[in-house]
C-alpha cells in the first residue's frame, strides 16, 4: 500500500532501498520476512513509520468500487494510488466511527434512463435538492453539506492530484476525496460532480464513461445553479463582466455559469464562445482573479481534532492508532492536524448550524 501511494514500481523502490524488486515483490506476497534492517530502509524510503507495515494486512479497495475521472487514460500506477490513498482514509474514518457518533449515510440512489437526457439530470438533482430541504438558494458550503448527510470527505493527497477528484463506497459509506490544489469554485463543482456520481452511477459499466463524466458534469450544474433560480437572474445573453459577477452568487467559476446559461438557452453557441475567450484572456480559464472565496475544508475532521485536543489526547490518539507519521495523517485531512487549535467545545459534544443544515459529533469515550 505505501508503495502504491507513493507511486512507485517496484524497480524504483528497489534502487531506492538498493534492495531487488524480486525481494520486495516476495515481501509484499507474503512469501518471504524482511529484516528489521530493510523494514527500515522501506519505511525511511516510503516516509511512514515501521508500525506501518507491521498491521495486519488491510483489505484492497476493488478498482470497480472507485468513480474517477478518465481511468483508460490513467496509469494503472496512478490507479493503484488513488486505491492505497482511499485505503488510508478508510482507517482514519474507521478510528472516528469507532469513537464519534456521526451523520449516518443519506445519498439517494436515483435511476438514471440509458440515455439520460439533460431534462432527466436537472430532475434527479432537483429530487436530491427537496430530500435534503434545500429549495433553490444557493448552497453555501458543499463540504458541510455533503458531511452532513453522512458522506466522508478527505483531501486528496498530492501524488494523486493529476486523476483529479474521486468518490466510492466503502462498506456502503459514501467517500468523496477532493483536490486542495484547485480553486475554491472549482472545488465545490467538483464536490458536486462526485456526489452526482455517488447518485446516478452505481454500476463499473456507467462509472467508468465519458458519458458518466459529462452526466456528472450535468448534475453538478443543476445541483449548483438550480434552473428555477438562474431564470430569476434576467442572465440572458450575459456579458463577461455580469457573468462573474452572478457566479459569486453561486459561488461557482465564471466559466461554469457561462455554461449552464448555455445549457439553459440563455447563451447562443456563439455568446458561449464569445464569453469564454474574453474570461480565458482575463485569467479566468483556471483560477477566479480577485476570488474573496475561501477553499472549504472538513468539518467532521475539525471538530474530532478540536475534541481530542480539548479532552487531553490531542491528534497523536489518531496518528499513533492508524500507525502514520503527523505528516502523512496531515496531507489526507484538509492540512487540519496543523491549524486546529481553537476549542468551542462543551462537555462531549459539538453543535454547528450552517444554515439549516445540522452537524453534531459525540465522542462515545469519555
Amino acid at each position: 500500500m505505501a508503495r502504491k501511494l507513493r507511486g512507485l514500481t517496484l524497480a524504483e523502490l528497489g534502487r531506492m532501498t538498493d534492495l531487488s524488486p524480486q525481494t520486495i515483490n516476495r515481501w509484499e506476497n507474503d512469501h518471504q520476512e524482511p529484516t528489521p534492517e530493510c523494514l527500515e530502509r522501506l519505511a525511511e524510503a516510503l516516509q511512514l513509520p515501521v508500525e506501518f507495515f507491521m498491521q495486519p494486512e488491510l483489505e484492497p479497495i476493488p478498482i470497480e468500487a472507485v468513480s474517477f475521472r478518465a481511468l483508460t487514460k490513467t496509469p494503472a500506477y496512478r490507479r493503484e494510488a488513488v486505491l492505497a490513498a482511499g485505503g488510508i482514509a478508510r482507517e482514519i474514518a474507521t478510528w472516528i466511527s469507532e469513537r464519534y457518533r456521526l451523520p449516518a449515510p443519506d445519498v439517494p440512489s436515483l435511476n438514471l434512463p440509458p440515455e439520460a437526457s439533460l431534462h432527466d439530470i436537472e430532475t434527479i438533482a432537483l429530487r436530491v435538492r427537496s430530500q435534503w430541504d434545500l429549495d433553490q438558494r444557493p448552497i453555501p458550503n458543499m463540504v458541510h453539506l455533503l458531511e452532513a448527510r453522512g458522506v466522508r470527505v478527505f483531501s486528496l493527497v498530492q501524488e494523486v492530484r493529476d486523476v483529479d477528484a474521486f468518490s466510492l463506497y466503502i462498506e456502503n459509506e459514501p467517500f468523496i476525496f477532493i483536490d486542495t490544489g484547485k480553486t475554491a469554485e472549482r472545488q465545490r463543482f467538483d464536490a458536486a460532480h462526485e456526489l452526482g456520481h455517488l447518485v446516478m452511477h452505481q454500476g463499473r459499466e456507467r462509472v467508468q464513461s465519458r458519458e458518466a463524466e459529462r452526466q456528472a458534469d450535468r448534475f453538478a450544474a443543476a445541483f449548483l445553479m438550480p434552473r428555477a433560480d438562474v431564470l430569476a437572474r434576467n442572465l440572458r445573453n450575459a456579458s463577461p463582466d455580469q457573468l462573474i459577477q452572478a457566479s459569486r452568487r453561486w459561488r461557482v467559476s465564471a466559466m461554469a455559469l457561462a455554461h449552464r446559461l448555455t445549457e439553459l438557452g440563455l447563451l447562443t453557441e456563439w455568446g458561449y464562445r464569445t464569453a469564454c475567450v474574453e474570461l480565458a484572456k482575463r485569467g479566468y480559464r483556471r483560477s477566479e482573479p480577485g476570488s474573496q472565496l475561501v477553499p472549504e475544508s472538513s468539518q467532521v475532521l475539525e471538530k474530532v481534532l478540536a475534541h481530542l485536543r480539548a479532552n487531553g489526547a490531542g491528534v497523536k490518539a489518531i496518528i499513533s492508532s492508524t500507525k502514520l507519521t503527523y505528516d502523512e495523517f496531515n496531507r489526507h485531512v484538509f492540512g487540519l492536524a496543523r491549524t486546529v487549535s481553537r476549542g468551542g467545545v462543551t462537555g462531549t459534544a459539538m453543535t454547528v448550524q450552517q444554515g439549516r443544515e445540522h452537524l453534531r459529533v459525540v465522542s462515545s469515550q469519555s
